[in-house]
Parts: structure tokens; sequence; C-alpha cells
């Protein structure tokens, strides 16, 4: 695996590149948080590079990334995805974002069409503003954040993943996820960006293929917004899947397939199985 860092603004950008492969590389958009095992893509970063070069990055506010302290913006976190995607001369890539990942990703293919060859947006809302439930569990976590760290943890392992899931790995495991999300400066950068998602007039500017993801589960990011992005970016395919939020921690295998056969399918789109939202 390469370790690089790349300069936007006053932010020196870490990203990682590991795997082989004469295609599209794979670039993976984490969501909201500093570090661990779920912002960090845990282990399923490794079983997409089989056949292909895979990127992660850590956008401002994440562990490895050192920037002035800011306030963040789609936009700026947008920008450090083009400038890792020039920076790394993969061309045009495959790019995937999760949660806070998703609208940072869409940005990005609504303004440099020129660099994503397909698009996947997992558990991703298109705006904050007007969607009370949003508006509220992201100002909880801000109060929580400031107030009471290890009910941040908790609130964010509540929401993150499915009650069937948390209930199937029992009080020790899921102890275990609590701490795993702090509520560091980092993450309570995201947390504040999170509240300013709007994204809307950027969809219908999106060309590129594009699967959505949505979790059926999601108590962070209800699925109703991953349906409602789906249906705003023109050609667009869908699949659900039966999960929590932090659904590539859940449902590994389901995700890694599904990702997998979409991005496999090429110009093949129509022949992808896929669930339609209701």
């Amino acid at each position: 695996m390469a370790t690089v860092t790349v300069t936007v603004g006053t932010a020196h950008v870490h990203y990682d590149v590991e795997g082989s492969g004469s295609g599209p590389a794979l670039l993976l958009v984490h969501g909201t948080g500093s570090g661990g095992a779920v912002v960090n893509w845990g282990q399923t970063a490794p079983r997409f590079a089989s056949d292909r070069r895979v990127v992660t990055l850590d956008l401002s506010g994440a562990d490895r990334t050192v920037d002035d302290g800011g306030p963040l913006t789609v936009d700026s976190l947008a920008d450090q995805v083009i400038a890792v995607i020039e920076d790394a001369g993969t061309g045009p890539v495959d790019l995937l974002g999760f949660s806070m990942g998703s609208p940072v990703s869409a940005a990005v293919a609504a303004r440099r069409p020129d660099l994503v060859h397909r698009l996947v947006l997992v558990a991703g809302w298109a705006h904050t503003d007007g969607d009370e439930y949003l508006r509220n569990l992201f100002t909880l976590w801000q109060r929580l954040g400031e107030f009471d760290p290890a009910g941040f943890g908790r609130s964010v392992t509540m929401t993150g993943f499915s009650r069937g899931f948390l209930n199937s790995i029992g009080r020790e495991g899921v102890e275990a996820l609590i701490p795993n999300m702090p509520p560091t400066p980092g993450t309570l950068r995201h947390v504040a960006l999170d509240l300013e998602v709007d994204i809307r007039a950027l969809l219908p500017r999106i060309t590129a293929e594009t699967l959505v993801v949505g979790c059926a589960r999601d108590a962070t990011v209800p699925v109703e917004n991953s349906r409602m992005l789906h249906l705003a970016i023109g050609g667009s395919s869908y699949a659900e899947i039966d999960a929590g939020h932090v659904v590539f921690f859940e449902k590994e295998d389901e995700f890694v397939k599904t990702v997998t056969d979409f991005l496999g399918a090429g110009s093949r789109r129509s022949e992808l199985l896929v669930s339609e939202p209701v």
C-alpha cells in the first residue's frame, strides 16, 4: 500500500492506494467521523482491491489530514477528492461516497464529469434544511459532542446500526463499538457540515452512470433520502439493502456484491438486477 499527501488550500490530504489493475480505480469517500474502522472502511476496502486499484482518503476533519481547522463545506471537501483523483493519476475513477461522503461525491460528479466514470452513493442525502429528523439528529450530536461524549458514542452506535444487528452482537459487542467514533473536533466539524448539506441544484448535472444504495433500516439517514436521490439523478439505478446505516460493516458481503455487480456491469447496466424504491 502506498500512502501519499496532496496539498489542497490549507489542507494536507492523505490518501492510500492499494491493489492493481488496468481498469478504473475505485475511490472510497468516507462519512462523518475522525477515524476508526467504521470511518476508514475497516476490512472492506481490500475486498475491492483484488483486480483494481482502490484509493481511500482522509477528508479534512479525519485523523491524518491537517488543515487550518476552519468550517467545512461540500465544495471544499469535493475539491479535496478532485485533487486526489488528479494527483493519483488514475484517470476517471469509479467514485463511491458513504453517508457524508455521498453529497461530497455527488458534487464531484456534477462539477467534474471528466473525472468520474461511475458513481455509487450509499446512505446519502440531498439536503438537511427542511428535513426535521436530520436537522434534529445532527443538532443532538453537536450537543452531545460538547457536553456528553459518552452519550455521543451511544447515539451514533444506536442510529448507525439496525436493532437486529445490535442484538445479534450482544452487549459486549455493542460496548466495543461505542468508542469507535468519539466526538473529536474533526468529527464535530463534519457534523456541522452535515447540518448545511444542500446539493439539490447539482443533482441534475450528474451524467455518470450512477447507483444509489439505500439502507432499509437506516436510523441515521432514513432510507427515503436515498430513494429521493435516485429519483433526482436521471437514469440512475437503485438498490436497497436490509441493514442499518453502516451497511458495509453490518452486511459486508451483500454490500460488496451489490457494488461489484454494478461496477462490473459496465455497458450491461440494464442487466443489473436492483430493487426499485417503494
